[in-house]
């Protein structure tokens, strides 16, 4: 594992996390999925499917990285999901994908590729550029903190596509690239349960990481039109994943009640460590 991916530092001692427990640092849960971004889903995923002992602590601190999700074990402290994966895999001496062939991960590897680095970006855009789609109907609804979040996201996120390139593109032009990735999913899913066969892989919480949000949290999005119709096989297998990993789903998402901050989080969350409980 790279070394940059990894620090030790004065956050990573806070009180009270309980030991070989990973902590899990995210933002609030979602409306209608665990969370409006795909990473935390992805992690979160897997650390269920490993059987990992953790708890979230919700919250908008980033890691060094200045990303979101990061993790602390036993006082260090790990950036980025597939740097914490690696991180996990090595520490508990996991291997989720000991069913596949050499070949078979190779392929898992480009697919988990092409979601997080590609069709990623077409939830960037759908999400905060298509007039299609509000940001606030999936955060707070205090309409100036609303405001002033998004105005701060907006920007950054047009920097960082433009850097990458997709936002250099048309509307449709990246939605184009969107339908291409969704249907080549769809063609390798099949009438699989999961990506490999009858058992899931560990790349398959990342496609259910992002999937999860074109089939729950992205309304009237020419992806959510495209995985809940002629590639309805993904939407189905985000449902089996869920009923796999997630039987607490209902109690890890806000629903429709008021939405009062980013960090706020369900009573019935059973991962959430709550300030109260570091003390």
């Amino acid at each position: 594992m790279a070394s940059s991916s990894r620090e030790s530092s004065a956050r990573s001692n806070k009180k009270g996390f309980p030991r070989d427990t990973v902590v899990l640092h995210q933002i609030g849960r979602g409306k209608y999925a665990p969370s409006i971004s795909p990473f935390p889903i992805k992690l979160e995923t897997y650390l269920r499917f490993a059987n990992i002992p953790y708890v979230s602590v919700h919250g908008t601190k980033t890691s060094s990285k200045g990303k979101i999700p990061w993790i602390e074990f036993n006082g260090e402290v790990v950036n980025d999901t597939s740097f914490i994966i690696d991180f996990l895999n090595k520490k508990f001496n996991v291997d989720l994908n000991s069913h596949l062939s050499p070949t078979d991960r190779a392929i898992a590897r480009a697919f988990q590729k092409m979601v997080e680095e590609n069709l990623f970006w077409s939830l960037v855009y759908s999400r905060w550029f298509d007039k299609q789609t509000k940001f606030e109907t999936l955060a707070p609804n205090s309409f100036i903190y609303t405001w002033v979040i998004a105005t701060y996201l907006k920007n950054g996120a047009k920097k960082n596509m433009h850097g990458h390139g997709i936002g250099r593109h048309s509307k449709e032009e990246i939605y184009h690239i969107a339908e291409k990735d969704i249907r080549a999913l769809s063609v390798f899913l099949g009438d699989k349960c999961f990506l490999f066969g009858d058992e899931p892989c560990e790349e398959d919480c990342a496609v259910f990481g992002l999937l999860s949000q074109f089939v729950w949290q992205s309304p009237a999005t020419p992806q959510e039109a495209l995985v809940k119709g002629d590639c309805k096989n993904l939407e189905e297998y985000c449902y089996r994943m869920k009923e796999r990993f997630w039987p607490d789903w209902e109690q890890c998402i806000l629903g429709d009640r008021e939405l009062r901050s980013f960090i706020e989080c369900p009573d019935t969350d059973p991962s959430v460590m709550k300030k109260e409980d570091k003390e």
